[in-house]
């Protein structure tokens, strides 16, 4: 191999990488915040893409013939600046899962329009792209704050079909003792390395009543009791201090009660379906503001579903058993 054949494959995915770090940490800058942040759609699609144009610009013509190489290609700083906000701990695992899709897509969107640029266009229409890739999202970011996140409210159902008396179901819906990590059956919020439930008890029966759902890594919910009726339905407040979460429990975009998400309400439904048999209905309702909604929403969802269809199998397993508890 010839110091140039060396040369050019640390060239074509080197310096995407260097521009997504730099670009990542412009846009984090904590001085810079009314100009730029890490939370917007302008961040989330203007990086992947510059990587993407930045890929297929540094290479070969021949190289650029290939809409495979096109597609895929620019993936590979992607995978690369991932592994190195990880180590260095810039950004969170969970978050990367949730924006990983759209930096592969828009790498790819950015590595086939520069493709078309440089194949079919002339240099100085290539190189005015590449320009604009790089520097316009300096200017659009700015307009992306003045316009400001957008507050939405949202709401995830949950149910689960439960064979036992309503006393004893409501007993664990009021009073959720402590869940062994081997009854846990989070598949989502495992994956990210979110907090997992832990125990939530009433310290009585009635409007007003309160608890501290205890979820793992230090993270405290406190909870008020809104609307009740006795073994039929429950209405809860729930508020988190994000200043008493501790930092390494989640990435700071994503902390609850911050800046991004909040979680508002939760509220229990014991429906009779059959003779000692009931459907135990649970849902949520919490906020998000971003200028993105659309799609943190239906992360949101899956999260909050996940959560609560783990404490739904909880409350289901210990209400069908049989023995003493």
């Amino acid at each position: 191999m010839t110091l140039k054949e060396f040369k050019t494959p640390i060239i074509v995915i080197g310096v995407p990488v260097a521009f997504a770090l730099l670009f990542r940490l412009a846009f984090g800058f904590s001085g810079l915040e009314s100009l730029w942040s890490v939370m917007t759609l302008t961040f989330f699609m203007s990086l992947p893409y510059g990587v993407g144009v930045l890929t297929i610009y540094l290479s070969s013509s021949d190289k650029a013939k290939s809409k495979r190489y096109l597609v895929f290609c620019p993936w590979i700083p992607i995978f690369i600046f991932l592994i190195v906000t990880l180590v260095f701990a810039i950004e969170g695992w969970a978050c990367w899962i949730m924006v990983f899709p759209i930096f592969l897509f828009f790498a790819s969107l950015g590595g086939l329009t520069c493709g078309y640029f440089k194949l079919k266009k002339s240099k100085r229409t290539n190189n005015l792209h590449i320009s604009a890739a790089i520097i316009l999202p300096f200017f659009i970011g700015p307009i992306e704050k003045v316009i400001g996140d957008i507050p939405g409210f949202y709401r995830a159902d949950t149910s689960i079909d439960i064979n036992a008396s309503k006393e004893k179901i409501w007993s664990n819906v009021t009073s959720v003792k402590e869940i062994q990590p081997n009854e846990d059956r989070g598949r989502l919020t495992n994956f990210l390395q979110l907090p997992r439930p832990i125990c939530a008890e009433l310290n009585y029966e009635g409007v007003g009543a309160k608890r501290a759902a205890i979820f793992s890594h230090g993270l405290v919910f406190d909870e008020t009791v809104l609307k009740y009726e006795h073994e039929k339905m429950m209405n809860f407040s729930i508020h988190a201090n994000p200043y008493e979460i501790p930092s390494t429990t989640f990435d700071e975009h994503i902390v609850v009660g911050g800046a991004f998400f909040n979680v508002l309400e939760g509220t229990y439904i014991l429906e009779q379906i059959g003779s000692d048999q009931y459907r135990l209905h649970l849902y949520s309702e919490f906020k998000l503001t971003t200028t993105f909604n659309f799609y943190a929403s239906l992360w949101g969802k899956w999260i909050m579903q996940d959560i609560q269809e783990n404490i739904l199998q909880v409350i289901k397993r210990r209400s069908e058993y049989k023995g003493a508890r």
